[in-house]
Protein backbone atom coordinates (compact mmCIF):
# COMPACT_ATOMS: atom_id res chain seq x y z
CA UNK A 1 0.00 0.00 0.00
CA UNK A 2 2.94 2.33 0.67
CA UNK A 3 4.31 1.71 -2.81
CA UNK A 4 0.87 2.26 -4.31
CA UNK A 5 0.66 5.58 -2.48
CA UNK A 6 4.03 6.55 -3.97
CA UNK A 7 2.75 5.74 -7.50
CA UNK A 8 -0.40 7.79 -6.98
CA UNK A 9 1.69 10.70 -5.73
CA UNK A 10 4.03 10.46 -8.73
CA UNK A 11 0.98 10.45 -11.02
CA UNK A 12 0.01 13.84 -9.59
CA UNK A 13 -2.61 12.91 -7.02
CA UNK A 14 -2.82 14.28 -3.49
CA UNK A 15 -2.39 11.29 -1.22
CA UNK A 16 -2.88 10.67 2.49
CA UNK A 17 -2.87 7.35 4.28
CA UNK A 18 -3.60 5.75 7.60
CA UNK A 19 -2.38 2.63 9.33
CA UNK A 20 -1.45 1.36 12.77
CA UNK A 21 2.21 1.26 13.77
CA UNK A 22 3.89 2.21 10.49
CA UNK A 23 7.60 1.47 10.71
CA UNK A 24 10.75 2.05 8.59
CA UNK A 25 11.77 1.84 5.85
CA UNK A 26 8.31 2.51 4.40
CA UNK A 27 7.37 5.23 6.90
CA UNK A 28 10.56 7.15 6.05
CA UNK A 29 9.97 6.79 2.31
CA UNK A 30 6.37 8.06 2.49
CA UNK A 31 7.26 11.10 4.57
CA UNK A 32 10.08 11.93 2.13
CA UNK A 33 7.48 11.91 -0.67
CA UNK A 34 5.27 14.36 1.23
CA UNK A 35 2.58 11.77 1.94
CA UNK A 36 0.87 12.42 5.26
CA UNK A 37 0.62 9.42 7.55
CA UNK A 38 -2.23 9.29 10.04
CA UNK A 39 -2.00 6.85 12.95
CA UNK A 40 -5.10 4.72 13.39
CA UNK A 41 -8.40 4.29 11.55
CA UNK A 42 -10.56 6.99 13.11
CA UNK A 43 -13.80 8.05 11.42
CA UNK A 44 -12.70 11.68 11.78
CA UNK A 45 -10.60 11.14 8.64
CA UNK A 46 -13.83 11.43 6.64
CA UNK A 47 -13.16 15.18 6.88
CA UNK A 48 -10.37 14.77 4.29
CA UNK A 49 -13.11 14.24 1.66
CA UNK A 50 -11.01 12.28 -0.85
CA UNK A 51 -12.29 11.39 -4.31
CA UNK A 52 -11.73 7.70 -3.54
CA UNK A 53 -10.65 5.55 -0.62
CA UNK A 54 -8.17 2.80 -1.58
CA UNK A 55 -8.54 -0.03 0.94
CA UNK A 56 -5.72 -2.36 1.95
CA UNK A 57 -6.33 -5.96 2.99
CA UNK A 58 -5.49 -5.29 6.63
CA UNK A 59 -8.87 -3.54 6.91
CA UNK A 60 -11.87 -5.67 7.89
CA UNK A 61 -15.33 -5.51 9.47
CA UNK A 62 -13.89 -6.91 12.72
CA UNK A 63 -15.17 -5.85 16.13
CA UNK A 64 -13.23 -5.28 19.33
CA UNK A 65 -14.16 -7.19 22.52
CA UNK A 66 -16.39 -4.31 23.60
CA UNK A 67 -18.33 -4.53 20.33
CA UNK A 68 -16.98 -1.35 18.72
CA UNK A 69 -15.57 -1.51 15.17
CA UNK A 70 -11.84 -2.17 14.83
CA UNK A 71 -11.83 0.07 11.73
CA UNK A 72 -14.29 2.93 12.38
CA UNK A 73 -13.26 4.74 9.19
CA UNK A 74 -14.35 1.80 7.03
CA UNK A 75 -17.73 1.66 8.76
CA UNK A 76 -18.19 5.40 8.13
CA UNK A 77 -17.28 4.99 4.43
CA UNK A 78 -19.85 2.23 4.03
CA UNK A 79 -22.53 4.19 5.89
CA UNK A 80 -21.98 7.27 3.75
CA UNK A 81 -21.98 5.29 0.49
CA UNK A 82 -18.65 6.82 -0.56
CA UNK A 83 -16.52 5.41 -3.41
CA UNK A 84 -13.86 2.88 -2.41
CA UNK A 85 -11.72 0.31 -4.21
CA UNK A 86 -8.92 -2.14 -3.44
CA UNK A 87 -5.24 -1.45 -4.01
CA UNK A 88 -4.85 -4.09 -6.76
CA UNK A 89 -8.01 -2.90 -8.52
CA UNK A 90 -6.80 0.71 -8.47
CA UNK A 91 -3.47 -0.38 -9.89
CA UNK A 92 -5.11 -2.38 -12.67
CA UNK A 93 -7.29 0.53 -13.74
CA UNK A 94 -4.90 3.48 -13.31
CA UNK A 95 -1.33 2.16 -13.71
CA UNK A 96 -1.08 -1.23 -15.40
CA UNK A 97 -3.46 -0.70 -18.31
CA UNK A 98 -1.56 -0.56 -21.62
CA UNK A 99 1.73 -1.79 -20.12
CA UNK A 100 3.61 -5.06 -20.49
CA UNK A 101 3.31 -6.33 -16.93
CA UNK A 102 5.97 -8.69 -15.56
CA UNK A 103 4.55 -10.23 -12.38
CA UNK A 104 6.66 -12.18 -9.88
CA UNK A 105 4.71 -14.68 -7.77
CA UNK A 106 5.83 -17.29 -5.25
CA UNK A 107 5.83 -18.17 -1.57
CA UNK A 108 9.41 -16.96 -1.13
CA UNK A 109 11.71 -14.49 -2.85
CA UNK A 110 9.09 -12.28 -4.49
CA UNK A 111 10.57 -9.01 -3.28
CA UNK A 112 14.16 -9.96 -4.10
CA UNK A 113 13.35 -11.41 -7.52
CA UNK A 114 11.13 -8.45 -8.46
CA UNK A 115 13.98 -6.13 -7.46
CA UNK A 116 16.48 -8.13 -9.53
CA UNK A 117 14.21 -8.04 -12.57
CA UNK A 118 13.57 -4.29 -12.26
CA UNK A 119 17.32 -3.66 -11.95
CA UNK A 120 18.11 -5.84 -14.99
CA UNK A 121 15.55 -3.98 -17.12
CA UNK A 122 16.70 -0.61 -15.83
CA UNK A 123 20.34 -1.46 -16.55
CA UNK A 124 19.27 -2.43 -20.09
CA UNK A 125 17.88 1.09 -20.59
CA UNK A 126 14.22 0.04 -20.46
CA UNK A 127 13.22 2.50 -17.67
CA UNK A 128 10.61 0.10 -16.22
CA UNK A 129 7.99 1.06 -13.72
CA UNK A 130 7.82 -1.13 -10.66
CA UNK A 131 5.97 -1.85 -7.43
CA UNK A 132 7.94 -3.86 -4.89
CA UNK A 133 7.09 -4.91 -1.34
CA UNK A 134 10.39 -3.59 -0.02
CA UNK A 135 13.02 -0.99 -0.83
CA UNK A 136 15.67 -2.17 -3.36
CA UNK A 137 18.97 -0.55 -2.46
CA UNK A 138 19.78 0.07 -6.15
CA UNK A 139 16.75 2.34 -6.47
CA UNK A 140 16.21 3.62 -2.92
CA UNK A 141 12.42 3.51 -3.37
CA UNK A 142 9.81 0.79 -3.63
CA UNK A 143 7.75 2.09 -6.54
CA UNK A 144 7.86 4.30 -9.62
CA UNK A 145 5.75 4.75 -12.74
CA UNK A 146 8.62 4.36 -15.22
CA UNK A 147 8.74 5.54 -18.82
CA UNK A 148 5.42 6.30 -20.51
CA UNK A 149 6.82 4.79 -23.71
CA UNK A 150 9.26 1.91 -23.97
CA UNK A 151 12.72 3.30 -24.86
CA UNK A 152 13.77 0.19 -26.82
CA UNK A 153 10.77 -1.65 -28.30
CA UNK A 154 11.10 -5.40 -28.85
CA UNK A 155 9.84 -7.41 -31.82
CA UNK A 156 7.09 -9.11 -29.82
CA UNK A 157 3.35 -8.46 -29.43
CA UNK A 158 2.97 -5.22 -27.48
CA UNK A 159 6.75 -4.82 -27.92
CA UNK A 160 6.41 -1.06 -27.73
CA UNK A 161 4.36 -1.12 -24.52
CA UNK A 162 6.20 0.30 -21.50
CA UNK A 163 7.33 -2.29 -18.96
CA UNK A 164 6.05 -2.59 -15.41
CA UNK A 165 7.45 -5.07 -12.88
CA UNK A 166 5.22 -5.98 -9.95
CA UNK A 167 5.50 -8.20 -6.91
CA UNK A 168 2.47 -10.47 -7.26
CA UNK A 169 1.07 -11.64 -3.93
CA UNK A 170 -1.35 -14.57 -3.56
CA UNK A 171 -2.83 -13.10 -0.38
CA UNK A 172 -6.45 -11.98 -0.70
CA UNK A 173 -7.23 -8.56 -2.16
CA UNK A 174 -9.55 -6.96 0.42
CA UNK A 175 -12.36 -7.83 2.80
CA UNK A 176 -14.82 -7.27 -0.07
CA UNK A 177 -12.73 -9.13 -2.73
CA UNK A 178 -11.35 -12.49 -1.61
CA UNK A 179 -9.51 -13.23 -4.87
CA UNK A 180 -5.71 -13.29 -4.73
CA UNK A 181 -4.18 -9.89 -5.47
CA UNK A 182 -2.29 -11.13 -8.49
CA UNK A 183 -5.37 -11.94 -10.59
CA UNK A 184 -5.84 -8.18 -11.03
CA UNK A 185 -2.47 -7.62 -12.69
CA UNK A 186 -3.00 -9.41 -16.07
CA UNK A 187 0.71 -10.10 -16.70
CA UNK A 188 2.24 -10.91 -20.07
CA UNK A 189 5.26 -12.37 -18.26
CA UNK A 190 4.38 -14.35 -15.12
CA UNK A 191 7.13 -15.70 -12.88
CA UNK A 192 6.13 -18.66 -10.68
CA UNK A 193 9.13 -18.72 -8.37
CA UNK A 194 8.07 -21.45 -5.92
CA UNK A 195 4.94 -22.60 -4.13
CA UNK A 196 4.52 -23.91 -0.59
CA UNK A 197 1.75 -23.80 1.97
CA UNK A 198 1.45 -20.40 3.64
CA UNK A 199 -1.24 -17.93 4.74
CA UNK A 200 -2.98 -20.48 6.94
CA UNK A 201 -5.42 -17.75 7.97
CA UNK A 202 -7.05 -17.72 4.52
CA UNK A 203 -6.04 -20.98 2.78
CA UNK A 204 -7.06 -24.41 4.08
CA UNK A 205 -4.29 -26.34 2.33
CA UNK A 206 -1.73 -26.25 -0.46
CA UNK A 207 -4.32 -27.27 -3.06
CA UNK A 208 -6.27 -24.07 -2.33
CA UNK A 209 -3.17 -21.96 -3.06
CA UNK A 210 -2.39 -23.97 -6.21
CA UNK A 211 -5.90 -23.12 -7.42
CA UNK A 212 -5.17 -19.40 -7.03
CA UNK A 213 -1.88 -19.77 -8.91
CA UNK A 214 -3.80 -21.46 -11.70
CA UNK A 215 -6.16 -18.49 -11.80
CA UNK A 216 -3.07 -16.33 -12.40
CA UNK A 217 -1.90 -18.65 -15.22
CA UNK A 218 -5.35 -18.32 -16.82
CA UNK A 219 -4.85 -14.56 -17.21
CA UNK A 220 -1.59 -14.81 -19.21
CA UNK A 221 -2.23 -14.25 -22.95
CA UNK A 222 -1.21 -16.77 -25.65
CA UNK A 223 1.75 -14.56 -26.64
CA UNK A 224 2.78 -14.30 -23.01
CA UNK A 225 5.27 -16.40 -21.09
CA UNK A 226 5.03 -18.34 -17.83
CA UNK A 227 8.46 -18.62 -16.18
CA UNK A 228 8.24 -21.55 -13.77
CA UNK A 229 10.59 -23.16 -11.26
CA UNK A 230 11.29 -26.64 -12.64
CA UNK A 231 12.15 -27.98 -9.18
CA UNK A 232 8.66 -27.49 -7.72
CA UNK A 233 6.12 -30.32 -7.93
CA UNK A 234 3.39 -27.93 -6.81
CA UNK A 235 4.01 -25.68 -9.83
CA UNK A 236 4.04 -28.71 -12.15
CA UNK A 237 0.54 -29.50 -10.85
CA UNK A 238 -0.55 -25.90 -11.45
CA UNK A 239 0.62 -25.99 -15.08
CA UNK A 240 -0.78 -29.48 -15.64
CA UNK A 241 -4.21 -28.11 -14.74
CA UNK A 242 -3.99 -25.98 -17.88
CA UNK A 243 -1.69 -23.44 -19.51
CA UNK A 244 -2.33 -21.47 -22.70
CA UNK A 245 0.98 -19.61 -22.98
CA UNK A 246 4.62 -20.38 -23.66
CA UNK A 247 6.35 -21.94 -20.63
CA UNK A 248 10.01 -21.40 -19.80
CA UNK A 249 11.42 -23.42 -16.91
CA UNK A 250 14.38 -22.71 -14.67
CA UNK A 251 16.29 -24.37 -11.85
CA UNK A 252 16.39 -28.08 -12.68
CA UNK A 253 19.15 -29.67 -14.79
CA UNK A 254 16.58 -30.33 -17.53
CA UNK A 255 15.11 -26.79 -17.39
CA UNK A 256 15.49 -24.14 -20.11
CA UNK A 257 17.60 -22.05 -17.72
CA UNK A 258 19.81 -23.62 -15.07
CA UNK A 259 23.05 -22.87 -13.27
CA UNK A 260 26.44 -24.51 -12.90
CA UNK A 261 28.59 -23.44 -9.95
CA UNK A 262 28.15 -22.14 -6.42
CA UNK A 263 25.59 -19.42 -5.56
CA UNK A 264 28.14 -16.57 -5.52
CA UNK A 265 29.76 -17.37 -8.88
CA UNK A 266 27.93 -19.49 -11.44
CA UNK A 267 27.42 -20.02 -15.14
CA UNK A 268 23.94 -19.49 -16.58
CA UNK A 269 22.96 -22.26 -18.97
CA UNK A 270 20.23 -21.83 -21.57
CA UNK A 271 19.04 -25.02 -23.24
CA UNK A 272 22.34 -26.72 -22.46
CA UNK A 273 24.62 -23.88 -23.56
CA UNK A 274 26.55 -21.49 -21.32
CA UNK A 275 25.24 -17.99 -22.10
CA UNK A 276 26.34 -15.86 -19.13
CA UNK A 277 28.14 -15.83 -15.79
CA UNK A 278 26.92 -14.27 -12.55
CA UNK A 279 29.46 -13.15 -9.96
CA UNK A 280 27.93 -11.13 -7.15
CA UNK A 281 27.74 -10.50 -3.40
CA UNK A 282 24.54 -12.44 -2.65
CA UNK A 283 24.58 -15.85 -0.97
CA UNK A 284 22.33 -18.89 -0.91
CA UNK A 285 20.85 -21.32 -3.42
CA UNK A 286 17.55 -19.45 -3.09
CA UNK A 287 19.12 -16.30 -4.54
CA UNK A 288 20.74 -18.35 -7.31
CA UNK A 289 17.26 -19.53 -8.28
CA UNK A 290 15.87 -15.99 -7.93
CA UNK A 291 18.54 -14.83 -10.38
CA UNK A 292 17.63 -17.51 -12.92
CA UNK A 293 13.96 -16.51 -12.67
CA UNK A 294 14.80 -12.83 -13.26
CA UNK A 295 17.13 -13.64 -16.18
CA UNK A 296 14.46 -15.83 -17.82
CA UNK A 297 11.77 -13.16 -17.38
CA UNK A 298 14.02 -10.42 -18.79
CA UNK A 299 14.80 -12.67 -21.76
CA UNK A 300 11.10 -12.61 -22.67
CA UNK A 301 11.22 -8.83 -23.20
CA UNK A 302 14.43 -8.89 -25.24
CA UNK A 303 17.24 -8.58 -22.66
CA UNK A 304 20.01 -11.14 -23.42
CA UNK A 305 21.12 -13.33 -20.48
CA UNK A 306 24.66 -11.95 -20.69
CA UNK A 307 23.37 -8.39 -20.24
CA UNK A 308 21.13 -9.53 -17.38
CA UNK A 309 24.02 -11.28 -15.62
CA UNK A 310 26.14 -8.15 -15.95
CA UNK A 311 23.42 -6.12 -14.23
CA UNK A 312 23.18 -8.65 -11.37
CA UNK A 313 26.89 -8.12 -10.64
CA UNK A 314 25.91 -4.65 -9.37
CA UNK A 315 22.65 -5.73 -7.65
CA UNK A 316 22.65 -4.56 -4.02
CA UNK A 317 19.69 -6.56 -2.68
CA UNK A 318 16.76 -5.12 -0.71
CA UNK A 319 16.53 -3.43 2.66
CA UNK A 320 15.88 -6.02 5.37
CA UNK A 321 17.26 -8.87 3.23
CA UNK A 322 20.35 -9.92 5.19
CA UNK A 323 21.03 -6.23 5.78
CA UNK A 324 24.04 -5.67 8.05
CA UNK A 325 22.85 -3.21 10.68
CA UNK A 326 26.19 -2.90 12.47
CA UNK A 327 29.12 -4.65 14.12
CA UNK A 328 30.01 -4.11 17.79
CA UNK A 329 32.82 -5.90 19.64
CA UNK A 330 33.29 -8.25 16.71
CA UNK A 331 29.59 -9.28 16.71
CA UNK A 332 27.72 -8.59 13.45
CA UNK A 333 23.97 -7.91 13.62
CA UNK A 334 21.78 -8.48 10.53
CA UNK A 335 18.16 -7.70 9.75
CA UNK A 336 16.20 -10.13 7.56
CA UNK A 337 12.54 -10.34 6.57
CA UNK A 338 12.34 -14.16 6.70
CA UNK A 339 9.28 -15.52 8.53
CA UNK A 340 8.22 -18.79 6.84
CA UNK A 341 10.21 -21.86 8.03
CA UNK A 342 11.63 -22.46 4.54
CA UNK A 343 12.74 -18.83 4.34
CA UNK A 344 14.38 -19.09 7.77
CA UNK A 345 16.23 -22.20 6.62
CA UNK A 346 17.40 -20.80 3.27
CA UNK A 347 18.55 -17.51 4.84
CA UNK A 348 20.57 -19.28 7.51
CA UNK A 349 21.87 -21.88 5.07
CA UNK A 350 23.05 -19.15 2.71
CA UNK A 351 24.94 -17.42 5.51
CA UNK A 352 26.42 -20.73 6.66
CA UNK A 353 27.70 -21.46 3.14
CA UNK A 354 29.25 -18.00 3.02
CA UNK A 355 30.88 -18.15 6.46
CA UNK A 356 31.96 -21.78 6.55
CA UNK A 357 31.66 -24.09 9.52
CA UNK A 358 33.87 -22.24 12.00
CA UNK A 359 31.85 -19.02 12.55
CA UNK A 360 28.87 -19.10 14.91
CA UNK A 361 25.38 -18.03 13.77
CA UNK A 362 22.82 -16.82 16.33
CA UNK A 363 19.26 -16.83 14.95
CA UNK A 364 16.85 -14.41 16.64
CA UNK A 365 13.29 -14.66 15.34
CA UNK A 366 9.65 -13.94 16.04
CA UNK A 367 6.81 -16.05 14.58
CA UNK A 368 4.83 -12.96 13.55
CA UNK A 369 3.05 -13.86 10.30
CA UNK A 370 -0.56 -15.01 10.60
CA UNK A 371 0.49 -18.52 9.55
CA UNK A 372 3.18 -18.73 12.23
CA UNK A 373 0.95 -17.19 14.90
CA UNK A 374 -1.58 -19.94 14.25
CA UNK A 375 1.16 -22.51 14.86
CA UNK A 376 0.51 -24.22 11.53
CA UNK A 377 4.23 -24.74 10.92
CA UNK A 378 5.68 -24.84 14.43
CA UNK A 379 6.88 -28.43 13.98
CA UNK A 380 9.19 -27.25 11.17
CA UNK A 381 11.08 -24.76 13.35
CA UNK A 382 13.88 -27.11 14.54
CA UNK A 383 14.57 -27.99 10.87
CA UNK A 384 14.39 -24.33 9.84
CA UNK A 385 16.90 -23.29 12.51
CA UNK A 386 19.29 -26.22 12.05
CA UNK A 387 22.04 -24.17 10.29
CA UNK A 388 22.26 -21.85 13.33
CA UNK A 389 24.37 -22.61 16.38
CA UNK A 390 21.93 -20.91 18.77
CA UNK A 391 18.30 -19.80 18.40
CA UNK A 392 16.30 -17.21 20.35
CA UNK A 393 12.50 -17.00 19.92
CA UNK A 394 10.24 -14.06 20.84
CA UNK A 395 7.01 -15.64 22.09
CA UNK A 396 4.71 -12.64 22.68
CA UNK A 397 1.27 -13.06 21.10
CA UNK A 398 1.57 -16.82 20.50
CA UNK A 399 -1.21 -19.21 21.48
CA UNK A 400 1.14 -22.20 21.26
CA UNK A 401 4.16 -23.27 23.30
CA UNK A 402 7.32 -22.23 21.44
CA UNK A 403 9.55 -24.01 23.96
CA UNK A 404 7.72 -27.27 23.27
CA UNK A 405 8.06 -26.78 19.50
CA UNK A 406 11.80 -26.13 19.88
CA UNK A 407 12.32 -28.99 22.36
CA UNK A 408 14.25 -31.16 19.83
CA UNK A 409 16.96 -28.47 19.89
CA UNK A 410 17.18 -28.33 23.67
CA UNK A 411 15.59 -25.29 25.34
CA UNK A 412 16.90 -23.18 28.21
CA UNK A 413 20.09 -21.45 29.40
CA UNK A 414 23.12 -23.24 28.01
CA UNK A 415 20.96 -25.08 25.44
CA UNK A 416 20.72 -24.44 21.68
CA UNK A 417 17.40 -22.59 21.97
CA UNK A 418 15.94 -20.02 24.36
CA UNK A 419 12.59 -18.23 24.45
CA UNK A 420 11.47 -14.87 25.85
CA UNK A 421 8.11 -13.14 26.07
CA UNK A 422 9.56 -9.62 25.84
CA UNK A 423 12.23 -7.92 23.71
CA UNK A 424 14.44 -6.78 26.60
CA UNK A 425 14.77 -10.33 27.95
CA UNK A 426 15.48 -11.61 24.44
CA UNK A 427 18.21 -8.99 23.98
CA UNK A 428 19.77 -9.94 27.33
CA UNK A 429 19.80 -13.62 26.33
CA UNK A 430 21.53 -12.87 23.02
CA UNK A 431 24.09 -10.51 24.55
CA UNK A 432 24.95 -13.02 27.26
CA UNK A 433 25.53 -15.72 24.64
CA UNK A 434 27.32 -13.66 21.96
CA UNK A 435 31.06 -13.54 21.58
CA UNK A 436 33.46 -11.90 19.09
CA UNK A 437 33.19 -13.35 15.60
CA UNK A 438 29.48 -14.23 15.96
CA UNK A 439 26.83 -13.36 13.38
CA UNK A 440 23.41 -12.48 14.84
CA UNK A 441 20.52 -12.69 12.35
CA UNK A 442 17.23 -11.07 13.43
CA UNK A 443 14.32 -12.45 11.39
CA UNK A 444 10.79 -11.02 11.34
CA UNK A 445 8.25 -9.62 8.89
CA UNK A 446 7.60 -6.71 11.28
CA UNK A 447 9.56 -4.07 13.15
CA UNK A 448 10.58 -6.64 15.84
CA UNK A 449 10.40 -3.97 18.55
CA UNK A 450 13.53 -2.23 17.29
CA UNK A 451 15.62 -5.19 18.44
CA UNK A 452 18.50 -4.47 16.04
CA UNK A 453 19.32 -1.09 17.59
CA UNK A 454 18.78 -2.49 21.10
CA UNK A 455 21.18 -5.34 20.43
CA UNK A 456 23.88 -3.04 19.04
CA UNK A 457 23.49 -0.71 22.00
CA UNK A 458 23.61 -3.56 24.54
CA UNK A 459 26.63 -5.13 22.86
CA UNK A 460 28.53 -1.84 23.06
CA UNK A 461 28.32 -1.69 26.88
Amino acid sequence: MGGLAALAREAGHKVTGCDAGVYPPMSDQLRALGIDLIEGFGADQMALQPDVFVIGNVVSRARLPDGTPKFPLMEAILDAGLPYTSGPQWLAEHVLQGRHVLAVAGTHGKTTTTSMLAWILDSAGQQPGFLIGGVPLNFGLSARLGAAQRPAPASTPLGAAPLFVIEADEYDTAFFDKRSKFVHYRPRTAVLNNLEFDHADIFDDLAAIERQFHHLVRTVPPSGRVVANGLEESLARVLHTGCWSEVTSFGAAVSDFYSVGNPQAFDVMHQGRAVARVEWALTGVHNQLNALAAIAAAHHVGVPPEQAASALATFQNVKRRMELRGTVGGVAVYDDFAHHPTALRTTLDGLRRSLGSSARILAVFEPRSNTMKLGAMKSQLPWALEPADLAFCHTAGLDWDAALALAPMGVGPGQRAQTAADIDTLVAQVVQSARPGDHVVCMSNGGFGGIHAKLLQALSK
